[in-house]
């Protein structure tokens, strides 16, 4: 049903009302098992049928809705749906489409004829950092007539809290206390950041780390580390898996948060910390700078030195809760985020209308 959907799927949701937020008219026309429309929040939802039927008559199906809404700009999500936005363009050549990345793959190298031609039904491409386009640019993905846009890929609704109620709902504490949410998995990098921590503890040694976390191929590993090293044992707490609405409360008893992330479209955990105040440790990747601005510390990925170093320096200059929030509030907040979305649709259409960007 298209409330589950909703549920199931907040980016959706929150995107929409990002863009909205900025005086946009906002609807979103997404496929599903049966048809039903209704407003939320002063967006319009549209859910089409035909979830499971023949491409070429969704595709149609999409079109004609598009045509009697009268829209001046379709946001696409998905540089994997390049193919859906292809067939649009030939249903409504006049449209500017605009696709935005959501952590998506570069096509293989043998496919890329067709997913070049693809693209290029895109007026405009929306990354959360400008370097994350380059691959695209240079395998000659994405040519220099299209715009790229730097918007951040969503935001969080989390809001700062008193740091001791948190703490005391939570249990968590910590001087610092320095908060992990994310898999143990390789990507993630846990053990490059428990040998940072078990460093850092011996000049922090009031430092709790806890650790919520989804998936866990590398539990057993993460374990056995803890385990075996003095520095460790009873200084990490695996916390398993939160409720996202207990995240909140975790961020907010959070000094820092951690990350060792090598690759990110985005980081929806860094955004939901900023949120809350805490300052955010993590690695020097493009989503991540563009994120974190001047309120937090980037150390190279997989240098567990450079994580100590950085844990050592936030520990005694680390900005306030209410500076972490002013940066957020200016640059990543719904109102802010949705102001960057305005423009870039503004920008779009007035390069349809043949006007000045």
């Amino acid at each position: 049903m298209p409330a589950d959907i909703l549920q199931a799927w907040p980016s959706l949701v929150d995107i929409a009302e990002i863009a909205a937020s900025a005086g946009t008219r906002v609807s979103v026309v997404q496929l599903a098992a049966h048809a039903q429309s209704f407003q939320r929040h002063g967006v319009d939802y549209h859910f089409v049928a035909g979830h499971n039927g023949n491409a070429a008559d969704r595709i149609r199906r999409i079109a004609q809705l598009l045509g009697e809404l009268k829209v001046d700009v379709v946001h696409v999500h998905s540089l994997g749906a390049a193919g859906d936005a292809y067939a649009l363009s030939r249903e409504l050549p006049q449209l500017p489409i605009l696709l935005q990345d959501h952590a998506d793959r570069m096509p293989p190298r043998w496919r890329r004829l067709r997913w070049r031609r693809w693209y290029a039904a895109a007026a405009g491409v929306a990354f959360t950092a400008p370097e994350l386009a380059r691959p695209y640019v240079t395998a000659g993905l994405l040519s220099s007539s299209q715009r790229l846009f730097v918007i951040p890929e969503s935001t969080s609704r989390f809001t700062p809290g008193s740091r001791a109620q948190a703490r005391t709902e939570t249990g968590l504490h910590g001087d610092p206390c320095v908060v992990w949410v994310g898999h143990l998995q390789t990507g993630k990098d846990p053990l490059t950041v428990l040998d940072g921590i078990a460093a850092a503890s011996t000049r922090l040694p009031g430092l709790q780390l806890w650790c919520a976390f989804g998936s866990a191929p590398l539990l057993a590993q993460v374990q056995r580390r803890i385990d075996g090293d003095a520095r460790l044992s009873g200084r990490v707490h695996l916390l398993g898996k939160v409720p996202h609405e207990q995240v909140q409360s975790l961020m907010r008893a959070a000094d820092i948060y951690v990350s060792g992330s090598h690759a990110e479209s985005c980081g929806y955990a860094v955004l939901e910390a900023l949120a809350c105040g805490a300052t955010p440790v993590v690695t020097n990747i493009p989503s991540f700078r563009a994120l974190v601005g001047e309120v937090g510390e980037l150390w190279p990925r997989g240098d567990a030195k450079a994580l100590t170093s950085a844990l050592l320096r936030s520990a005694t200059l680390r900005p306030s809760p209410a500076e972490v929030r002013r940066h957020f509030d200016q640059s990543l907040s719904l109102q802010a985020v949705g102001r960057r979305w305005a423009d870039a649709y503004a920008q779009l259409h007035a390069g349809r209308r043949g006007g000045a960007a």
